[in-house]
């Protein structure tokens, strides 16, 4: 092979470079080129070894091209009625969210009527501990320590329920939550 190709190296180098080849790629040609060629079992199919070369050459030339090519991408936000982008969430997210959900609601079922009143209007309806009060004729320190006795609790009781939970099934779930 050397004595066939080795001669037409400098000229093939040349060439590349009169071609659109940044100077970095045609080293790398090159040596594809040679790698190509080693990777050859029998070498008595090639007549012209010079053609042989440049072509494989320009084939590489043309192959790194076409890799190269950039294409032009427009950010989804800015694309224009594209149905694809959704402020929806997906499906998946959606069966996580009912599931943590419903063991919430399990949790809030676990206390007592005025514990989950005042646990609800203070967490979901963001009222102040002086307003429930007022609202359910109890002082501000019953709202307060039913309250922190409430969370307390439902915290305890999710991250139980966490804990009973297979490991694979939170990794799937945590996964999928990212």
């Amino acid at each position: 092979m050397g004595r066939e190709i080795l001669p037409h190296e400098r000229d093939l180098r040349g060439w590349l470079r009169s071609r659109v080849v940044a100077a970095e790629d045609v080293e790398d040609i090159v040596q594809e080129c040679y790698c190509r060629l080693s990777q050859l079992s029998d070498l008595s199919h090639i007549a012209e070894p010079r053609a042989y070369l440049f072509s494989m050459a320009r084939n590489l030339a043309h192959r790194q091209r076409q890799r190269a090519r950039v294409v032009r991408i427009e950010p989804i936000a800015e694309a224009e009625g594209n149905e694809l982008a959704s402020d929806l969430p997906l499906p998946d997210r959606i069966a996580v969210g009912r599931q943590e959900l419903d063991r919430v609601r399990a949790a809030l079922a676990t206390l007592s009527d005025r514990a989950r009143r005042i646990f609800l209007l203070r967490r979901v309806d963001g009222l102040s501990q002086k307003e429930i009060a007022a609202r359910l004729g109890v002082t501000e320190m019953v709202v307060e320590n039913d309250a922190s006795r409430s969370l307390r609790a439902i915290l305890r009781m999710l991250t139980e329920a966490d804990e009973t939970i297979p490991a694979s099934e939170k990794e799937r779930t945590h996964v999928r939550s990212r």
